[in-house]
């Protein structure tokens, strides 16, 4: 679901070095959004060099960079926004737990981003941030299943407050799109559990078992990325950089509630799936003791049954005398004989139905 990566023991820190194959496919893609309440362009460079200096930005300028296939790029970001190595290291080495770190003219934030891949899977993915004046720069591996399109299309629409505040609220919007992105997902996965209980009841089945700890390593992995992620929000609330306006903290207090029901229904479906293995356990167990119990009842029939097939089966000499089964010669014997089996048959089963063994 998540992928880790980090670098070798003994490393310096700060050291930028590719350590993902996969990611070290995917070159960097970086895209500008600059606008302003009246104005908004959008442009791919093909360098950092033709980025803007942090000393011209008069509008709000989002950069995006998508791949994190060529470190180079990364470094010369760093030497030109005056990005601190250990911040540069911990994008390359993902997942790192959800934090904001203050640093001299920014702020670093690290989100994990959840969402549903072509097969249907969970996965999930880091964005870094970096928050200064008039600047947010986002980093991440790919962006074929990112979550910020509605937050690119309000950017286009003018809709809300997204161009008339500052890089601060573009961030808080790119976090509210990552964490209320899990609200859909968790829907998916109550769903999931509710058909899985139905399942359990009626039929339980073996493949349920791994299906229930693939929900619970889930909900696990979830709950472990979005419980600091509540703690990123509050650092925000109570950040006195001054690169956190006021205003923005008004919408952070709502996106801070966000998370916490996020947490409540992580938990909620942790204990679901929990008690869905109790709940398989008890409904293998039961249905063992009334596959037990048939074939207890049969075994009870059919012993009195063969007791008299055995007996019958023994050799007799009928001249021998009167007590030498003379009901050898009966004409009736085999009959009498299988109707006797019968009466013994129904007996035993009206006396289990009595006693309500059956």
């Amino acid at each position: 679901m998540f992928k880790t990566r980090t670098s070798l023991p003994g490393t310096a820190p700060g050291s930028l070095e590719q350590i993902n194959r996969d990611a070290a496919a995917t070159k960097p893609v970086i895209r500008v959004v600059e606008y302003d309440k009246g104005d908004l362009v959008e442009r791919e460079v093909a360098s950092v060099a033709e980025l803007p200096s942090c000393e011209t930005l008069e509008r709000v300028y989002w950069i995006e960079i998508n791949g994190t296939g060529d470190v180079e790029v990364l470094r010369k970001l760093g030497e030109k926004y005056h990005l601190h190595p250990l911040a540069l290291e911990d994008v390359l080495h993902a997942p790192q737990r959800p934090k904001m770190e203050p640093y001299e003219n920014y702020l670093f934030i690290v989100a994990q981003m959840t969402y549903l891949d072509e097969k249907r899977r969970i996965c999930g993915e880091q964005v870094s941030m970096f928050l200064g004046k008039n600047l947010l720069i986002t980093i991440q591996e790919e962006s074929d299943f990112d979550v910020f399109n509605p937050v690119r299309d309000r950017i286009r629409g003018g809709r809300g407050y997204i161009r008339k505040l500052g890089p601060d609220y573009l961030a808080y919007a790119l976090l509210d799109a990552i964490i209320d992105h899990c609200f859909p997902l968790l829907e998916i996965i109550g769903d999931a559990l509710e058909n899985l209980e139905d399942e359990v009841l009626q039929k339980p089945r073996p493949r349920a078992v791994a299906t229930i700890h693939e929900f619970r390593r889930t909900l696990m992995q979830m709950r472990r990325f979005v419980w600091p992620e509540r703690d990123v929000i509050s650092a925000l609330l109570h950040d006195e950089s001054g690169l956190v306006t006021r205003e923005t903290k008004v919408f952070l207090r709502d996106c801070y509630d966000h998370t916490v029901q996020i947490m409540d229904l992580v938990e909620s479906y942790r204990e679901v799936s929990s008690g869905l293995m109790e709940l398989y356990l008890s409904a293998v167990g039961i249905r063992t003791n009334e596959i037990m119990r048939v074939l207890t009842v049969m075994s009870s029939i059919f012993i009195p049954l063969t007791f008299i097939a055995g007996v019958y089966g023994m050799n007799f000499d009928p001249k021998a005398g009167p007590l030498s089964m003379p009901e050898l010669n009966w004409p009736y014997g085999y009959v009498a004989c299988l109707a006797l089996m019968a009466a013994v048959a129904t007996g035993l089963v009206l006396f289990f139905k009595r006693k309500q063994w059956l």
